[in-house]
């Protein structure tokens, strides 16, 4: 949320002595929050970066995407098997990913705003804007608009292909440097992240500990029962610590 809104709220809760559990804002069910809290920051680890996929959908998008297939037709079979936001635009422009990159920068004592993170939207400029006619389904509508930015989708895949990589649409978070980013990354076929399968999230903390590799958290990243778990969690951490 809003900056001024997120220390308003931090302290009425140093005040009150009340509690808040957020871990599924960031990975669902994921132990994302918690491994950054209490198993690093509060042990002692200095925290270099926290870099990962956090969003399920294109997470999907980039696990699925190959070279010769069309990228409009990807986001169709996301569409299909309810991946997708009613607007693909939700998902495509980024801004998910960045509000979970604002609460983990927040988590490391970074004071951030969510309209300060940059963000590398693949909605095409010509289409941030765009609204369907009357009576067309918008995502349908929108697919069919992508299906013109398909070439340039296209050389991006290539290039990763090319040069033995894959693409993965990542937030990061440089703690040293204070800075955040939301982008569409190459990554060597070797890399933790080139492992994700269907719709998985995956965070890396690059750590004083956890150095030169990384501590992964890996799993689904969205669906009813991790998120609930996740809720649970929380519910038990709280009423412990009462």
């Amino acid at each position: 949320g809003d900056l001024v809104r997120w220390r308003e709220c931090l302290a009425a809760m140093e005040k009150t002595g009340a509690q808040w559990g957020d871990e599924t804002t960031v990975g669902a069910g994921l132990p994302i929050l918690n491994t950054l809290r209490t198993d690093l920051i509060a042990t002692g680890d200095s925290v270099k970066t926290i870099e990962g996929v956090f969003s399920g959908t294109l997470s999907y998008l980039f696990n699925t995407y190959e070279p010769g297939m069309k990228f409009s037709d990807v986001i169709t079979d996301a569409k299909e098997k309810g991946f997708t936001e009613p607007d693909p635009r939700d998902d495509l422009s980024g801004t998910d990913v960045a509000r979970k990159v604002t609460i983990l920068a927040r988590a490391c004592g970074i004071e951030v705003d969510l309209d300060s993170v940059p963000v590398e939207s693949l909605v095409p400029a010509a289409l941030q804007d765009w609204s369907p006619a009357p009576g067309e389904v918008l995502a349908d509508a929108f697919i069919a608009q992508m299906e013109a930015f398909d070439d340039e989708k296209a050389e991006l895949i290539k290039g990763a292909e090319a040069a033995g990589n894959v693409l993965r649409f990542v937030g990061v978070v440089d703690v040293q440097a204070k800075t955040v980013a939301v982008e569409l990354r190459q990554y060597p076929k070797t890399h933790p992240f080139a492992g994700t399968q269907y719709a998985d999230n995956i965070c890396a903390f690059s750590t004083e500990r956890y150095a030169p590799q990384p501590l992964v958290v890996q799993g689904p990243g969205a669906g009813a029962a991790v998120t609930a778990a996740g809720i649970y969690a929380d519910l038990i951490r709280i009423a412990k610590s009462c």
